[in-house]
């Protein structure tokens, strides 16, 4: 008879948010799949939890899983956790519980505390439609299709992000969705949590010299679907120049707006320089 993968949620900076259930859950199985084992066992120690554990992350995800989900087989039970949140989102354990799927092992969540449900909540903006957009890739082509296929989102999105890479991400937002009310949530349930609503604009200003620190959650209004749709040859130049005034050369510039658009380059150039 196979055994159970329990998806237990880990604290994501308060260690008196892990719940009765996670412990004894912890407690209780054979063994515990870890990302990061340095990480974890300061936890276990903490709730004195002596289960054995063995690492998987990204790096090792294809042949650990493999091993993982042979144990399971066997009858063994695991709980998969993360350095901090939910597993599985934005995170290698999706792989092994699809594999955990497909094999028909049973997989339970152990519900715990999630950086994006607890940064939109607090965020001021409108929560009653949402999509999770997760890291922005830094493959510069990646990065541009998923943000130019957000432009006529209207739901509210969540993006993690990390603090290096924060002033990047933000000019790149700015760029793309215009001057849209934003709220920069960090160090969620730390002692220094905080809650900054701005504007998009006012973000690039204020954090482009890379201050921000510790973990970061961006929640950014959607496009309003009466206004924000791009429709006119005068919409790409605006968009055009946002891209110049954040220090995009023009021909750059007119570039991306007739990708966006659909408005040709040269057109967009000419408007541009005159």
């Amino acid at each position: 008879m196979s055994g159970r993968l329990y998806v237990v949620g880990t604290p994501i900076g308060n260690l008196s948010d892990f719940s009765p259930r996670a412990v004894e859950t912890l407690n209780n199985v054979d063994f515990i799949a870890a990302e990061d084992t340095r990480v974890t066992i300061k936890l276990l120690n903490h709730f004195d939890i002596h289960t054995p554990m063995v690492s998987y992350h990204k790096y090792n995800s294809i042949e650990r899983g493999k091993e993982i989900c042979q144990r399971l087989s066997d009858g063994e039970s695991c709980a998969i956790v993360t350095d901090a949140g939910m597993p599985c989102i934005s995170d290698p354990g999706e792989a092994l519980v699809k594999s955990c799927n497909d094999l028909g092992i049973e997989v339970c969540a152990v519900p715990g505390p999630t950086a994006a449900m607890s940064a939109i909540a607090v965020s001021g903006l409108p929560t009653g439609r949402f999509t999770f957009e997760g890291f922005l890739s830094v493959n510069k082509l990646s990065r541009k299709e998923h943000l130019n296929s957000l432009l006529k989102e209207t739901r509210t999105m969540i993006f993690y992000e990390a603090p290096h890479k924060l002033p990047n991400t933000l000019k790149d937002m700015y760029n793309f969705f215009g001057d849209r009310r934003i709220s920069i949530v960090r160090e969620l349930t730390k002692i220094h949590e905080q809650v900054t609503s701005t504007t998009l604009k006012e973000a690039v200003e204020k954090y482009s010299d890379g201050s921000l620190k510790g973990e970061i959650v961006l929640i950014i209004e959607g496009a309003k679907p009466d206004t924000d749709s791009v429709d006119t040859f005068e919409d790409a130049v605006e968009i055009a120049k946002a891209r110049m005034e954040n220090g995009m050369s023009a021909s750059s510039a007119a570039k991306e707006a007739a990708e966006i658009t659909g408005f040709k380059k040269g057109q967009i150039y000419k408007a541009l320089i005159n």
